[in-house]
């Protein structure tokens, strides 16, 4: 009994790995790849705002950051959606550790500061899941 117990763990964790590895795959696996397609305003909007609360939370900046323009957008169909956004961001008048005003008015002085960010979001909308594969920023 014990032999046949010893026999089968291989062959067990073999099946494991590969659906590992396999879930993997289909994971990253594109389909069809991106496109530029008009998309729903109402996903884009929440895209957006998730994007720049995740920039503002993983930034050392004292002051929130706030979408100014979306330059490019393009979208792919995966286990959910996946946008590839480049956008321009401005450094607001409005602090972190203050109180969320309704809006905050871009930085016009020394403090003045834009950038260029290209974002990989991947959502799931209709479980208001999304999540920053990839972000790159530059100055301009």
């Amino acid at each position: 009994m014990e032999m046949k117990a010893g026999g089968l763990r291989v062959p067990l964790l073999l099946l494991l790995v590969t659906i590992v590895v396999m879930a993997k795959i289909s994971h990253i696996q594109r389909w069809g790849g991106f496109k530029e397609k008009g998309t729903s305003k109402d996903n884009m909007n929440s895209t957006l705002h998730f994007f720049i609360q995740s920039y503002n939370n993983a930034s050392n900046d004292t002051y929130l950051f706030q979408v100014q323009k979306l330059i490019q957008s393009q979208m792919q169909l995966t286990t959910g959606v996946e946008y590839l956004v480049t956008v321009k961001i401005g450094r607001t008048k409005c602090k972190k550790d203050e109180v969320k005003k309704a809006s905050c008015p871009l930085q016009n002085s020394k403090l003045k500061k834009s950038l260029i960010c290209t974002s990989l979001i991947y959502t799931v909308p209709w479980v208001n899941y999304y999540q920053v594969w990839n972000n790159s920023c530059r100055d301009i």
